[in-house]
């Protein structure tokens, strides 16, 4: 079985999807915003979720996956179930979001004849889910954001208990764009921050066109190396 998906999720700029396409990831768009590709996952403004806009952009798009309205109180699951039927019309699986401990056991495994998949929200100063991974056992798991090490960690802490069967995220497009900075694997102490280097330090000359471009295609090319080698050592 080889690594999950990897998904690049984010709007707003082709060339970044076009990098990210490039190295194998497959293209998710925060809809309804902009498309460049046709995209494999759908996800939405989970802060401000607008709901006709999102089936509307579903019905049109039709992903492989998409994410419904997050679940973050107890009285909230009938409408992330109605989200989630209404959705089941355009996708072939959907993306159910726990945020409440304790409730994975209420989540129907299939939904509008559709399989769920649990959207598992990594943890960053953003957001993210407080449910404690041993209760996604035996579910099929999509990695929703965080960092790199981040999703790997998670990966492994599950591995044997349930299956991650993609990832997606926008973590080293905001590295490259904030701070001119890759994704290094290594995670070389030459650094000053460890596994993200700048070009500079990298390269040993600054370099200034382009760099955010090129910063984010070493880091998707480097990650999708690190999560094969990965896989190969774990196998």
């Amino acid at each position: 079985m080889g690594h999950p998906i990897l998904v690049y999720c984010a709007h707003r700029n082709r060339r970044f999807a076009d990098i990210a396409v490039a190295a194998g990831y497959r293209y998710g768009a925060q809809l309804p915003n902009t498309v460049y590709h046709p995209p494999y996952m759908a996800d939405q403004n989970w802060k401000k979720p607008n709901r006709p806009a999102y089936m509307t952009a579903l019905a049109q798009h039709r992903p492989t996956i998409a994410t419904v309205l997050d679940w973050e109180r107890e009285d909230q699951l009938p409408d992330v179930l109605s989200w989630a039927e209404e959705a089941a019309q355009y996708v072939e699986r959907v993306m159910v979001v726990p945020k409440v401990i304790g409730g994975i056991s209420r989540i129907p495994r299939r939904v509008g004849g559709k399989d769920v998949v649990l959207a598992y929200s990594v943890l960053t100063r953003f957001g993210g889910s407080q449910v404690p991974l041993w209760e996604l056992a035996g579910w099929p798991v999509h990695l929703l954001g965080g960092s790199p090490n981040a999703q790997k960690h998670i990966y492994l802490t599950l591995r044997g208990i349930a299956e991650v069967v993609s990832t997606d995220g926008n973590y080293a497009q905001k590295m490259a764009v904030c701070y001119g900075q890759f994704y290094d694997p290594t995670g070389s102490p030459r650094y000053r921050t460890r596994w993200w280097p700048k070009l500079a330090e990298a390269d040993g000359e600054r370099r200034e066109i382009d760099m955010p471009y090129e910063c984010f295609r070493r880091s998707c090319e480097n990650i999708m190396t690190a999560w094969a080698s990965l896989d190969s050592r774990q196998g």
